[in-house]
């Protein structure tokens, strides 16, 4: 199970190519020789970046959708907009497609946030912003997201 952890700032050049932190890469290696998806994110204009492990597992999970249904047909499509395979080149490096960049605002100040098992690719003023924004509902969304988990075995709250 990949679990990253960490949120790095880093900087795109002009041919849209960013260098992963060391930190990230590490992380990373196992999955750098199977390559990585990349697309629009569903909530917030930021990119998603899936390991192909990741990737093939929500396209199991998809796979289960019918197709024939309109509504699942729509969101398939929707979804899959965009998507590019991508890969580390030797040098450590990133290539963002150009129509995707447009899409997350990307210019050169750029932040990789860990998403447990996906990299979220943000402008750094827009990942501030959505950061900042609502930051005072945080404690409340937490309650109501995390505060009815009572089965975990490690027993940390």
């Amino acid at each position: 199970m990949l679990n990253l952890t960490g949120t790095y700032e880093c900087k795109m050049d002009a041919k849209g190519r960013l260098m992963l932190p060391t930190a990230l890469k590490k992380q990373l290696a196992p999955e750098l020789q199977d390559g990585f998806v990349v697309k629009r994110a569903v909530f917030n204009a930021c990119l998603e970046l899936y390991p192909m492990a990741q990737w093939d597992l929500l396209m199991q999970r998809m796979n289960k959708l019918n197709r024939f249904n309109k509504k699942n047909n729509d969101f398939i499509r929707k979804f899959t907009a965009g998507v590019k395979l991508v890969e580390i080149d030797t040098a450590g490096r990133l290539l963002v497609p150009k129509d995707l960049m447009a899409f997350a605002k990307l210019e050169k100040e750029i932040v990789l946030s860990s998403a447990i098992n996906i990299v979220e690719i943000w402008d750094k003023e827009s990942y501030e912003n959505i950061i900042a924004a609502g930051s005072e509902d945080f404690a409340d969304q937490a309650q109501d997201v995390m505060g009815d988990i009572m089965d975990i075995p490690d027993g940390l709250s």
